[in-house]
């Protein structure tokens, strides 16, 4: 499983964060997203690398600005994660 987190400026409340999870959705094959306007991130769980590119250009209609990109293998936590 890959954690790729998104730097998103823009993002100001709830509405902006379930607009960007919808184009996020429709565009990659993914297990979840979050988004946080607080924190300016959305978080994506896949089984595959996401394309920064397609990141960007999903998330670009919905006009929010991408930052930045990273992803890192991603390891469940919690009682059951072993």
């Amino acid at each position: 499983m890959i954690k790729t987190v998104v730097k998103i400026e823009g993002m100001m409340c709830g509405h902006c964060e379930a607009h960007v999870n919808e184009a996020i959705k429709n565009a990659f094959k993914i297990k979840s997203v979050t988004s946080s306007h607080e924190k300016g991130e959305t978080e994506i769980i896949s089984k595959e690398p996401l394309d920064e590119d397609e990141i960007r250009n999903a998330v670009a209609p919905t006009g929010y600005k991408v930052i930045s990109v990273s992803s890192e293998e991603y390891q469940k936590k919690g009682l059951f994660s072993k």
